[in-house]
């Protein structure tokens, strides 16, 4: 887990932003990474205090998105390396 003082290099977040629906969003998996949490912890903590959340916090892709962002990481993973 991540100290709360440590900072976090603006080119690692900005690398796990992409626009969905008009939206910058981030998806799970990278927000529970810079959290140095699970994915499956983050989306349990989410569920049991949704109320704490704005309305349009979280959404879920259809196929198609998901078919076009995993593209985009697929190519975004092979160039890193």
């Amino acid at each position: 887990m991540r100290s709360k003082t440590e900072i976090i290099p603006h080119g690692l977040i900005e690398n796990k932003i992409f626009v969905i629906r008009g939206h910058r969003v981030m998806l799970d998996f990278h927000l529970a990474e810079l959290y140095g949490v699970s994915t499956k912890s983050l989306n349990l903590a989410v569920r049991r205090n949704v109320k704490r959340f704005p309305g349009d916090f979280t959404f879920q892709l259809t196929g198609e998105e998901f078919g076009q962002l995993k593209e985009i990481l697929r190519f975004q993973f092979e160039t890193s390396k």
